[in-house]
């Protein structure tokens, strides 16, 4: 099965997103800088987008899946 990531948002301080499509599966990505010692941790993307959050990150991803798709699933 073919893996796709692509880029949301990388911050100033290194934390980057990314999303993870393995055939119907996406998932977020975070990946902390590797100053701060914090763990890669993997989100379903409705699980992330349910936080509701204002970050740049979830306007990257919002913006994102409403280039990509129409589904109203992957919002």
């Amino acid at each position: 099965m073919a893996v796709s990531i692509t880029e949301i948002y990388r911050s100033s301080n290194g934390d980057r997103w990314q999303l993870v499509t393995t055939g119907a599966n996406r998932l977020v990505r975070h990946i902390p800088n590797p100053s701060s010692g914090g763990r890669t941790t993997d989100t379903t993307v409705a699980d992330f987008l349910s936080t509701d959050g204002s970050g740049p990150e979830y306007t990257a991803l919002r913006r994102l899946l409403d280039s990509t798709t129409d589904d109203p699933q992957n919002r």
